[in-house]
C-alpha cells in the first residue's frame, strides 16, 4: 500500500544528501572513504556565535516566536543588505526561516497554481526542481553549458517564457558550478524580465561571500533595481559562517510576498529556534574576520584542487569563481571500461565506481541536471583534497576503452 499522493511520489529524496548517507555507511563498515559529496563547510562556526547560543539557552524566555523572526535579527539582516547589498529594505520586508531551503519551499507554496511553470537554468542545484514539481509547479529546465559559461543567457530565457511561465530562478555564485553572474550579465536578464511583468525572479545567493578568484559577486537585487516589487533575494548563514546544522535563511522582497510567506511559516514551522536566531544575530553583527577568511582558506584549496585536475587526462575542467565545488567534466571517460570489464554507462555509473572502488563521494552531474559530470566539494583539508585527487586520478588511469 502506497501513502503517498501522486506529487510526493513524483519527487526523489536529496540526491547528495542520500550519496552522503550511503558514504557514512561504507565508512561505518571500516572502508577508507573520502566524502566529498555534501556542500558544508569543514570548520565550526565563530566562538562568539556558539556563546550567543549558550547565552540565549541560559537566559530563558526560549518561546514561541513571531513567524518572520525576531525583531532584532531581522533589523540586522536590514543592515546587512544595506551596507553590502546597497538594497534598500524594511524589517516587515524580511523573514527568517529554517534554511534557505524552507524559504523556497513557502514561496512556491504560496505562489503557484497548478501548471505554473518556473525557469531553472542548469546545472542546477539539486532540489530546486522537486519543491517546485511538489507544490504543483512545472520546472523548465535551461541548459547552460560549459561554452557559456554555465549561465543563462538573455535569448534562452526569452525563448523559454510562455504565459504560464511565474518564476524565474537564479543563483549566483552557483552550486554547482561556481559560476558568477556579472551587472551587466543581470541588466540583460532584465531586459527580457520588463517584457515580461508577471515572472517573478528568486535570487538564490547563499554563496555570496565564497569567493575564489577575483571575479566580484553582485546581488540581482542591486543590479536590476527596477525589478525590486517582483525579486526575492534569498541568503542565510549555512555557508559564509558554518552554520549549516543551526538551519537559519532569511530572505527579503516585497512586504505583500513576504505576509504570504508568514502565512505559511505560521501554519507549518510556526517560528524559527530562537537559539538558532539569537546565533545567527550574532553571526551577523560580531566581527566578521571569519568570513573573510573562510573565502581565503576556500580560495587556496580551490587552487590546489584546480592544479591537481589539470594533471589528470580525459577530464573536463573549468576552476569556479565562487561557492566550494569542483565541477568536473568526465563525458570523454563515459563508455570506458572498469578493471573488472564493466562498462561505465553515464555519469552515475562513473560516480558509483568511484565510491566504491576508489572510495571517494562525489555526486554525479545527472543530479544537478547535468550528465556527464560530477561534482566534488573542496569543503575538506588540503590532504582530504590531495588523496581525492590521487583517487580520481587512479580511477581514470585504470579505465581502458
Amino acid at each position: 500500500m502506497s501513502f503517498e499522493n501522486r506529487r510526493a511520489a513524483g519527487i526523489k529524496s536529496s540526491p547528495s544528501m542520500a550519496i552522503a548517507m550511503a558514504a557514512k555507511k561504507l565508512a561505518t563498515e571500516g572502508h577508507d572513504i573520502i566524502d566529498l559529496s555534501l556542500g558544508e563547510p569543514d570548520f565550526e562556526p565563530p566562538t562568539h556565535v556558539a556563546e550567543a547560543a549558550v547565552d540565549a539557552i541560559r537566559k530563558g524566555g526560549i518561546r514561541y516566536g513571531a513567524p518572520a523572526g525576531m525583531e532584532n535579527l531581522r533589523q540586522a539582516i536590514v543592515k546587512k543588505l544595506r551596507t553590502e547589498n546597497r538594497l534598500d529594505y524594511s524589517a516587515d520586508e524580511v523573514m527568517v526561516a529554517n534554511g534557505a531551503k524552507q524559504i523556497l519551499f513557502d514561496v512556491f507554496l504560496a505562489t503557484l497554481e497548478p501548471g505554473d511553470e518556473v525557469i531553472i537554468p542548469t546545472p542546477c542545484w539539486v532540489s530546486y526542481g522537486d519543491i517546485v514539481s511538489l507544490h504543483g509547479g512545472e520546472p523548465v529546465y535551461l541548459n547552460c553549458g560549459a561554452d557559456a559559461g554555465f549561465k543563462l543567457s538573455s535569448e534562452q530565457l526569452e525563448a523559454a517564457i510562455t504565459p504560464k511561465t511565474r518564476w524565474l530562478m537564479l543563483n549566483s555564485p552557483s552550486n554547482p558550478t561556481g559560476a558568477i553572474y556579472s551587472a551587466d550579465e543581470f541588466h540583460k536578464l532584465a531586459e527580457v524580465l520588463a517584457r515580461h511583468p508577471r515572472v517573478l525572479v528568486v535570487s538564490d545567493e547563499i554563496y555570496e561571500h565564497v569567493l575564489l578568484s577575483d571575479t566580484p559577486f553582485i546581488s540581482f537585487g542591486e543590479a536590476c533595481p527596477q525589478l525590486r516589487d517582483r525579486t526575492l533575494i534569498v541568503n542565510g548563514v549555512s555557508k559564509a559562517y558554518a552554520m549549516t546544522g543551526w538551519r537559519l535563511g532569511y530572505a527579503a522582497g516585497p512586504r505583500a510576498l513576504m505576509s504570504a510567506l508568514n502565512k505559511m511559516q505560521s501554519q507549518s514551522v510556526s517560528c524559527v529556534s530562537p537559539v538558532a536566531q539569537a546565533a545567527a544575530l550574532a553571526a551577523l553583527t560580531g566581527d566578521q574576520a571569519f568570513v573573510g577568511e573562510g573565502a581565503r582558506i576556500f580560495a587556496g584549496r580551490a587552487k590546489i584542487v584546480a592544479g591537481r585536475l589539470a594533471e589528470i587526462e580525459g577530464i573536463d575542467f573549468i576552476a569556479p569563481d565562487g561557492a566550494f565545488y569542483a565541477f568536473i567534466g568526465v563525458g570523454r571517460l563515459i563508455g570506458r571500461r572498469t578493471a573488472d570489464g564493466e562498462i561505465l554507462g553515464d555519469d552515475t555509473a562513473f560516480a558509483a565506481h568511484l565510491l566504491q572502488t576508489f572510495g571517494l563521494s562525489s555526486v554525479p552531474g545527472a543530479a544537478f541536471g547535468a550528465p556527464d559530470f560530477i561534482r566534488l566539494s573542496i569543503a575538506a583539508s588540503d590532504r582530504e583534497l590531495e588523496t581525492a585527487c590521487d583517487r580520481l586520478a587512479a580511477m581514470v588511469a585504470s579505465l581502458t576503452n
